[in-house]
């Protein structure tokens, strides 16, 4: 299915098949496999198994299934799998503000929307841009691992900032956090890199989230409480400003 192009009118094939395992999982899953092996063969059931389970366990976090992505220039996808838990005006963080000597813009200092998405354990976390373009910056900053789900860990867990330019003066900038568990977040692009909407560009180990500051006029097509799938689900249309409501039922 890879690069196949569907559409809405139900041109394209669709089937159900396990997704891949990104390859971060091989040193994590080997150890965890051969212990349980080793275990099973001293006899050790008692071991074995809860190490047969983490094995498996560690396979499902590292999935890496393929996603659909809707095409359409002004179209902001969602970076991550997870729990839409925060929506506000905020001034964009510093790193995406400031000039960083390399002469390409930053965001501006005028509050924009900031979408926050949570992923638990039990989402995938390979994370993807969220419009297509050219990186401009990846700005990795050292930090705290509190839980990703605070207001406060924007400014004070670890994390990296991605600095995506559409052209035109668009520009999208998200932020990788780690949070209680994650420990580590892994880049796939750097910058001068040109990527599709959709495409991966990193992942967050064991429990993060990820903010994205919507452009200038620019308002959310999702609500709070809303799940989000990484690439697929449409954030917003580049200036456009709907208001939507959601109900939980």
């Amino acid at each position: 299915m890879a690069g196949e192009i569907s559409d809405n009118r139900g041109r394209g094939t669709a089937s159900w098949h396990w997704p891949a395992v990104h390859p971060e999982a091989r040193k994590f899953a080997a150890v965890s496999a051969v212990a349980c092996v080793l275990s099973a063969i001293m006899g050790w059931s008692l071991l074995a198994w809860p190490l047969g389970i983490l094995t498996y366990g560690i396979c499902a976090f590292f999935r890496d299934p393929q996603r659909v992505t809707p095409r359409g220039d002004r179209l902001v996808v969602a970076p991550a799998d997870g729990l839409i838990t925060l929506i506000e005006k905020v001034i964009p963080p510093r790193e995406l503000v400031m000039d960083d000597g390399s002469g390409t813009a930053g965001l501006g200092t005028t509050p924009v929307t900031r979408i926050s998405i949570f992923m638990s354990v039990f989402d995938v976390h390979i994370n993807r841009s969220p419009i297509a373009g050219t990186v401009t910056r990846v700005i990795y900053i050292p930090g705290k691992f509190m839980n990703a789900d605070l207001d406060k860990a924007s400014e004070e867990n670890e994390r990296q900032h991605i600095l995506v330019d559409r052209g035109n003066g668009v520009m999208v900038g998200f932020t990788q956090i780690a949070g209680l568990v994650a420990r580590r977040i892994v880049p796939f692009v750097k910058p001068g890199d040109i990527i599709g909407a959709g495409q991966r560009i990193g992942l967050i180990r064991f429990g993060s989230r990820v903010d994205v500051y919507l452009p200038e006029d620019t308002e959310p097509m999702v609500v709070l409480g809303q799940r989000t799938v990484a690439g697929e689900t449409v954030l917003a249309e580049i200036g456009q400003a709907p208001m939507i409501e959601g109900v939980a039922q």
